[in-house]
């Protein structure tokens, strides 16, 4: 037996339902390994694909209204994202489907919409660089009150939650990211998540570094999940697109209007290859975490390296932390390298990643290759990054191939 869902679509009032192809019931009884490759199917009827078709239409037969049932016009809907947001919304652990935008910003765009005018956000000090660059700007032009935060720090995020004073007001919204991009600083979701809402705010945390099959934000007590689909979701490097996820149906209708009427929305054709890149996920997030798991310990070991940080390494500061909220801890490492000799840490660093050959040097993360870069490069990444810290995001390579190349490059800083 299907469960019948109401799925909301076109305008922010029109709705039409469709039959997901894991009941609820079924979804919580397989792993999510399993999930992540039977959601979003086609019914099983004689002759039909496994797996949906691209549809190229900007527009649909119809002759009730969207409330009826009729998709109506291509910005409302597409059946192309259909079984990605299914599938999405159920490995995030939702009762409704997710919801698929243009990119990764017009995800965060989209969520930011829900604080009200002249509302306060609470942020990490240590985020994607675009989303507190578009954070920045609001609180320019004074639409937000934007409070930054060490968000490993439970009791400054709690006081920067709190009014600042008689006439001050307390948070609208708490945006997450656990782990941090770049520094991976791990927060106590659980712990901000419950003090977010006391004072009323609602909180939206960007999972993209950990994936569903890491990390559960709306069971830790989020309201909203982003991701950036063009990472480890779709997981080739050949898409930009982003997502949102709930279980709040008045949440998850404002963001679809917001959708609808500013346009973010995805190309059909980006979310066919979103899907099929989604039905790997398990596999690429077991290999990539495995060998980063010993290329941290490795890299911890090395002379030229200064620090590190992985929440897998048991020193490392949120290790405790993360093995408390996460079924995992990533695939992305982050290093500090020692300055060489005549050189500065970012020189050093420079030269570090100009001296690999199989791992790339470019910027995004989550795909089946290996990526580093200096991250200060960027004119946008906060200041209080250093200026030799390399983000390395592992892919899924042989695992002594990649160390191979590493250690070549690492033992060349001292000639």
């Amino acid at each position: 037996m299907h469960l019948r869902v109401t799925a909301f679509r076109g305008t922010a009032d029109g709705q039409y339902a469709f039959t997901m192809s894991l009941s609820e019931q079924q979804a919580a009884a397989l792993s999510a390994e399993t999930v992540v490759v039977a959601a979003g199917r086609p019914p099983r009827e004689r002759d039909q694909p496994v797996n949906h078709p691209v549809v190229l239409s900007s527009t649909y037969f119809g002759t009730g209204a969207l409330g009826d049932g009729d998709r109506g016009y291509g910005r409302y809907s597409n059946p192309t994202w259909d079984p990605f947001e299914e599938a999405l919304g159920q490995l995030e652990g939702s009762r409704l489907p997710g919801l698929l935008y243009s990119s990764g910003l017009a995800a965060v765009s989209s969520a930011l919409s829900l604080i009200p005018p002249g509302g306060v956000l609470v942020m990490p000090e240590h985020s994607y660089s675009g989303t507190l660059v578009m954070a920045s700007e609001l609180a320019q032009k004074e639409f937000v009150e934007l409070r930054t935060v060490d968000i490993a720090d439970t009791d400054a995020v709690k006081a920067a939650l709190a009014p600042k004073g008689p006439n001050a007001r307390a948070a609208s919204m708490l945006w997450l990211e656990s782990p941090t991009n770049p520094m991976l600083g791990i927060a106590d979701v659980q712990a901000v998540t419950a003090a977010a809402h006391t004072v009323g705010a609602i909180v939206v945390t960007d999972n993209t570094f950990s994936t569903p099959l890491v990390q559960q934000p709306l069971a830790l007590g989020s309201d909203v999940v982003l991701h950036s689909v063009t990472k480890y979701l779709a997981g080739h490097s050949d898409v930009v697109l982003g997502a949102l996820v709930t279980s709040n149906a008045d949440i998850r209708s404002a963001l679809l209007h917001n959708r609808t009427i500013h346009g973010g929305i995805a190309g059909p054709f980006e979310a066919w290859l979103a899907l099929r890149g989604l039905r790997t996920l398990a596999l690429r997030i077991e290999r990539s975490q495995a060998s980063a798991m010993v290329l941290a310990e490795r890299l911890g070991a090395h002379p030229a390296i200064e620090s590190i940080r992985f929440p897998g390494l048991p020193a490392d500061p949120g290790h405790e932390r993360a093995k408390t909220q996460m079924k995992g801890f990533g695939s992305i490492i982050c290093v500090q390298v020692a300055p060489a000799a005549g050189l500065s840490g970012a020189d050093t660093a420079d030269k570090l990643v100009r001296a690999l050959q199989l791992w790339l040097p470019a910027t995004s993360l989550g795909g089946v290759e290996s990526l580093i870069e200096r991250r200060r490069r960027h004119t946008a990444e906060p200041v209080s990054v250093p200026e030799n810290l390399v983000r390395l995001s592992v892919g899924i390579e042989n695992l002594e191939d990649l160390w191979a190349d590493l250690k070549r490059a690492l033992d060349s800083l001292g000639g």
